[in-house]
């Protein structure tokens, strides 16, 4: 079986518990096409790169699957058919990863911030001190 990462956006106007019962449909999909599906990450109601059908936000889902090609195209032309799946993506990897993605990973290491907006670093602000 080969490896894949399949990222949707569902509308904002889902609630979570519709979003979570949308990617539990996928997911029945795969599996009852032979395949497993290794990881599921919610990541939320996030603002878009761009307006899509008119929306600025929309419902971030990733599952890292291993799954056979056939489930795959199936679950995506239930994505394509879906009117809540607003855009989806399928990549092939050459393995799973079982960290949480960069999204998820930012999320929990922002950086501080400084009264006056700027970022805080671990640099000395001394410059010039050659002895």
């Amino acid at each position: 079986m080969a490896f894949y990462e399949t990222v949707f956006i569902a509308r904002p106007d889902l609630s979570p518990a519709q979003v979570e019962a949308l990617a539990t449909q996928f997911t029945d999909i795969v599996t009852q096409g032979g395949g497993e599906v290794a990881k599921t990450e919610f990541s939320g109601l996030r603002t878009l790169a761009y307006k899509i059908n008119k929306s600025k936000k929309g419902h971030y889902v990733l599952f890292s699957l291993s799954s056979p090609s056939d489930a795959v195209k199936e679950m995506e032309r239930n994505m394509r058919l879906n009117e809540d799946v607003m855009r989806y993506l399928t990549i092939s990897v050459d393995a799973l990863d079982s960290e949480p993605s960069a999204l998820m990973q930012s999320r929990h290491t922002r950086p501080e911030r400084r009264s006056d907006d700027r970022f805080e670093t671990d640099k000395d602000d001394s410059q010039g001190d050659d002895e």
